[in-house]
């Protein structure tokens, strides 16, 4: 191994990890959130609980579709260690659409929450809903942008050890999403309706 070679793998294992630090403090917040929506949870102030408000096989179609992302990404990785550009930009930009259909079906579930008169001002419960979710939301937000500009980098430049590297983490990034989601799917959405 040269020098040069020597110097890129210490610079991937510093930025690796740095990232890795980056998601752990991500998951801090996000236990804090889940924290405060299960102290919360039945603080409904005479509105409608969960139960009420959500619809569980719309939630369920958000989440398969989340999931399938999470899978199209992983074939995407695949492809951009064997440096297939083609399939790169294909399997990453099916991660981005299934991504953009996940956030817009977030966007319909809250628009229809607010549009039947319940908003975040309304409970501590709603309130703790609107920020939990909405958290996520703005992460798959920042997920897509960073993978539509990374892959138009790509389609420019082709793939190099740099891009590899950035969509690995992006990879993390959208893994890490998708877990969040499932526990959110568990804790805000199912425990609902065992309760």
């Amino acid at each position: 191994m040269n020098h040069v070679e020597s110097h890129e793998e210490a610079s991937t294992d510093r930025v690796m990890f740095g990232f890795w630090i980056y998601l752990m403090t991500d998951l801090l917040m996000f236990a804090a959130l889940f924290a405060v929506f299960a102290v919360l949870r039945n603080n409904t102030a005479g509105e409608p609980s969960g139960k009420d408000i959500f619809s569980l096989p719309f939630v369920l179609i958000e989440t398969l579709i989340l999931l399938t992302s999470s899978f199209t990404c992983g074939l995407g990785m695949i492809a951009a260690r064997n440096k297939d550009k083609a399939k790169v930009m294909l399997w990453f930009g099916v991660t981005m659409l299934l991504g953009l259909i996940f956030l817009t079906l977030e966007i319909k579930e809250f628009s229809t929450i607010l549009h039947e008169g319940h908003s975040w001002r309304d409970s501590a419960f709603l309130s703790s809903f609107f920020v939990l979710v909405g958290t996520h939301g703005l992460h798959i937000t920042s997920g897509i942008l960073w993978l539509a500009v990374t892959l138009r980098y790509i389609a420019r430049q082709g793939l190099n050890h740099h891009k590899i590297r950035k969509l690995a983490l992006i990879s993390l990034f959208w893994h890490f999403l998708d877990i969040v989601w499932i526990f959110i799917f568990t804790v805000v959405y199912l425990m609902s309706f065992i309760n």
